[in-house]
């Protein structure tokens, strides 16, 4: 499928299924887990029609397309995001979400050297709770997966503004600028870190 097609396909995809299913899904996990006390936010959205295509288009180390089929391989089609205060209440919430939604992977996101400070988060590709699924949406077109990320407070707002600075950049970062970067993200690693260590010496009881 050439990429107009592709994206024509997506389009219709996008209007009649997927915004409707993300919003299902964040009111779905809403309900979920109301009541939990130390829970930022939570989002969902459909992946948008201009970075499906930027994603679709990639290629490998061999030049090679690296989806063959991405209507069918692209797993965030739908994506919701889950921010939580404290680095310990993550383990908390992936147990009680995996309780209800049947996992499909799991994956700790971390910076491969402990000497590299970076993007840090807990991945999961979920299948969609079948409940969802009604008449309003054509199940032929909402994918039976979803991403979901949870994250901390200083996770989530240094991945959002590195995703701003460092991804969409009009000329390539300078070597002092990415290392002004990866000084941010060790000062939220550690900000993570000592909060999470400060709330449990505060409820111990």
């Amino acid at each position: 499928m050439n990429t107009v097609n592709l994206e024509k396909e997506y389009r219709n995809r996008h209007s009649k299924a997927l915004e409707k299913m993300a919003k299902k899904l964040e009111e779905y996990l809403q309900v979920l887990l109301q009541g939990y006390p130390r829970i930022d936010r939570i989002t969902a959205r459909a992946k948008s029609p201009t970075r499906f295509i930027d994603k679709a288009g990639k290629t490998r180390d061999d030049g090679q397309p690296k989806y063959a089929d991405p209507l069918n391989q692209i797993q965030d089609q739908i994506g919701v995001r889950i921010v939580t205060f404290y680095k310990s209440e993550i383990e908390l919430l992936s147990n009680k979400i995996k309780d209800y939604i049947s996992p499909i992977e799991e994956q700790d996101v971390f910076p491969e050297s402990e000497n590299e400070f970076g993007y840090e988060g807990k991945h999961y590709i979920l299948f969609v709770p079948t409940e969802l699924f009604t008449p309003e949406i054509p199940k032929e077109l909402c994918p039976e997966i979803f991403e979901l990320q949870i994250k901390t407070l200083f996770e989530h707002s240094w991945a959002e503004a590195n995703h701003d600075l460092a991804y969409k950049p009009e000329s390539e970062l300078t070597f002092e600028q990415k290392r002004k970067i990866a000084f941010t993200a060790a000062q939220a690693w550690g900000a993570d870190n000592i909060f999470d260590d400060l709330f449990h010496e505060l409820h111990k009881n």
